[in-house]
């Protein structure tokens, strides 16, 4: 059975990069701490925690992908050119997110117990993405990063949003098999 994603059409396709419309989605997230590696494993474990039961109706809701990372800016930062992270270190903190399956509403999904775990609605929205397969490291992740950001200048593609991490497989997948993405916002 395959494991849902959200739901997106590809409005252009330069391989490997994609500009995409996606439908509205509901996320579950958290704010951490730490390196990209730290930060995304601690804020899978506590997501991973709310949709394994740990809900006010101990109702355990299905997996979806990708996980998402991106680096928190602080309030007063103006946000510039930048990933699924943005790679400039910002006193180490992250929101790690996932995607609700599409069958839940704001009205229907399971309220978290843990405090540190939000639910946020986010509108349709476009994103100009790279896709790369491999084990992945902040170097890697700011080298795609920027990739992606020169890709958007030459579409002349407007930044509206810090870059995500997208990671949609388990850690036990082989290398060559692994897909990751750099999702970046577009302005309309």
């Amino acid at each position: 059975m395959a494991t849902e994603e959200p739901q997106f059409t590809v409005l252009e396709k330069t391989p490997p990069f994609e500009l995409r419309s996606y439908a509205p989605m509901i996320l579950a997230e958290v704010k951490v701490e730490g390196d990209l590696e730290e930060a995304s494993g601690q804020g899978f474990r506590l997501i991973a925690a709310y949709i394994f039961g740990q809900n006010q109706v101990s109702e355990k809701i299905a997996m979806t992908t990708p996980v998402a990372i991106e680096e928190q800016a602080p309030k007063s930062a103006k946000i510039a050119m930048t990933s699924p992270v943005s790679i400039e270190s910002n006193a180490g903190q992250w929101i790690v997110s996932f995607v609700m399956p599409a069958q839940y509403t704001m009205e229907n999904l399971p309220k978290p117990l843990n405090s540190k775990v939000q639910i946020r609605q986010i509108p349709a929205v476009k994103r100009a993405v790279i896709s790369f397969s491999g084990f992945y490291n902040a170097n890697k992740v700011a080298e795609r990063t920027l990739e992606l950001e020169e890709w958007m200048k030459t579409k002349n593609l407007q930044v509206a949003s810090a870059p995500k991490f997208a990671r949609y497989n388990p850690p036990w997948t082989l290398p060559f098999m692994r897909r990751n993405e750099i999702m970046i916002d577009v302005r309309d």
